[in-house]
């Protein structure tokens, strides 16, 4: 079997682990799936009717954002599992069964996107039936997929990178503190401009600021050329960060 075949057999077997460890852990459930929800609710239910967003519906403004709060809520999980897998000997005992190295990580970041997408649909799903009405076209929607489908797997490698990092299961979940704290500090849930000064600068440079913009232009119209090519870059950047570091620590420690 070449090394190929051999590292796709093990990434898939190591995938189906990972997965099952998902099911079986109903807070990595709740905080993937339902609590995007929640704060989904919260938002749109509770605070929106305080919020100036230009006269649009507020459900339709903060869908984007909260697609990429359910990106993000779902990521401590995952570094936690990578941090324990390392602290407690397992990867080295796959070593000595000849597993191939690239498919432990693999498994990892392929579980975390998969569960980032079952988020995003779930997010999608209670949103029509909280009256969203997007004007997208079916390839506006391809380019929404294609954008969630890149931040998630790009976040993964990230994730798998902060797990590998941390001494502790305990401080691989805050390392992804940041991850979730951001979309709160983005466009998520009202405009840039509406905020305060050095408060407004931080949100209109930071990488979720431009993916969210690109999701809202996709799904409402008036999609920026200028926010979509940051949007890829920033993905992109934070995914060869993440493959790298991954790969270094990795190597270090195993």
């Amino acid at each position: 079997m070449s090394a190929v075949a051999t590292t796709l057999t093990d990434s898939a077997i190591m995938l189906r682990r990972n997965l099952k460890h998902t099911l079986r852990n109903p807070t990595t459930v709740f905080n993937a799936i339902l609590f995007p929800i929640v704060m989904m609710l919260l938002f749109v239910k509770v605070f929106g009717g305080a919020f100036d967003v230009g006269g649009a519906a507020y459900i339709d403004y903060a869908t984007p954002g909260l697609l990429v709060m359910a990106i993000s809520y779902g990521l401590g999980a995952t570094s936690a599992a990578v941090n324990s897998d390392m602290s407690k000997g397992i990867i080295n005992r796959l070593k000595t069964m000849d597993v191939s190295r690239g498919a432990v990580l693999n498994g990892h970041v392929v579980v975390t996107t998969v569960r980032c997408l079952v988020g995003c649909a779930a997010i999608i799903g209670v949103a029509f039936a909280m009256g969203f009405d997007p004007a997208a076209s079916a390839l506006d929607w391809l380019g929404v997929l294609g954008l969630v489908l890149l931040l998630s797997f790009a976040a993964a490698w990230l994730t798998v990178a902060l797990g590998l990092a941390a001494k502790t299961p305990e401080t691989a979940g805050l390392g992804t503190v940041p991850l979730i704290m951001l979309p709160f500090l983005s466009s998520a849930f009202v405009p840039a401009d509406t905020m305060g000064t050095g408060v407004r600068q931080f949100v209109e440079y930071q990488p979720f600021t431009p993916i969210i913009e690109t999701l809202r232009g996709l799904l409402l119209g008036g999609l920026s050329r200028g926010d979509a090519i940051a949007a890829v870059a920033w993905c992109v950047g934070i995914a060869v960060l993440g493959y790298v570091w991954s790969v270094s620590t990795f190597k270090k420690r195993a």
